[in-house]
């Protein structure tokens, strides 16, 4: 049972990782370890954070809605393969030995950060070699063009979602990394079709956790209020952010879940 000091340094970091996790991702990186440092064992810690942290994943998807107008079929497609890598994911975690995944990680992470930096170029180039057919679907709120959902960009995605259902940091750096190159160049727009990926992750995740009971609902609880919160205020402001500006954000933020991951 947490202490009123320990309640509100969870309330205030549900709060932090839902507003991180609407603009870039990697709020796991703020609610995790502060749930280590109250004596949760890794796995109670890891599970308890991916339920508290789907309400504030869907509220920074709900804050990009008019974004994301008019891209139900996108969105359903690129969904199942969500749903279906993260109970992959989440399967994984409860059956695999601590620390299975995790020498892969960085890995992960730079790869996203090459694709965040030079997505741009490559987008561009990728347009050249392979026009965006007719009845792709409607352009994003920027008004970029959103390409074909392909084989390669929905076994991205499932990817993902396998990582994110396992641990989750860095889950959306990941994401835009892929959706920004396979899929639009519009990074605002991409961010709400990653908060939307993101919460079904996390929720088909965190339903598995529950029915297997190894949740501690009171700090899953805190985290969830607060990243209710979080998610909103995040996603408010990730919209007005300009591209150059969340690019450099995305980059800021998967450097320091590299190292923190690496130390």
């Amino acid at each position: 049972m947490l202490n009123a000091p320990e309640a509100l340094a969870v309330l205030a970091a549900g709060v932090a990782a839902g507003a991180i996790n609407a603009v870039v991702g990697s709020g796991t990186l703020v609610t995790f370890p502060v749930l280590l440092s109250l004596g949760f064992p890794p796995v109670v810690a890891n599970v308890s954070n991916t339920v508290g942290l789907v309400p504030g994943s869907f509220s920074a998807a709900y804050a990009y809605r008019r974004d994301l107008a008019g891209h139900g079929g996108l969105l359903a497609r690129l969904g199942v393969a969500a749903v279906l890598g993260g109970v992959t994911g989440g399967v994984l975690l409860l059956l695999l030995p601590p620390g299975a995944f995790r020498a892969i990680v960085p890995v992960l992470i730079v790869l996203a950060l090459v694709l965040v930096v030079v997505q741009p170029r490559l987008a561009r180039a990728l347009a050249r070699r392979r026009p965006v057919p007719d009845g792709a679907g409607p352009p994003s709120a920027g008004g970029g063009a959103v390409r074909h959902v392909g084989p390669l960009l929905l076994l991205g995605v499932f990817g993902t979602g396998v990582y994110g259902g396992y641990f989750g940091a860095a889950q959306g750096v990941l994401l835009l990394g892929l959706l920004g190159v396979l899929l639009s160049t519009d990074l605002r727009w991409v961010n709400g079709v990653k908060n939307v990926l993101a919460g079904l992750v996390n929720g088909v995740a965190a339903a598995l956790f529950v029915a297997v009971g190894t949740v501690a609902w009171q700090p899953a609880l805190l985290i969830a209020a607060g990243s209710v919160v979080g998610g909103l205020i995040g996603g408010r402001w990730g919209r007005r952010l300009p591209p150059v500006v969340l690019r450099a954000t995305i980059v800021v933020v998967g450097l320091a879940a590299l190292v923190n991951l690496l130390l």
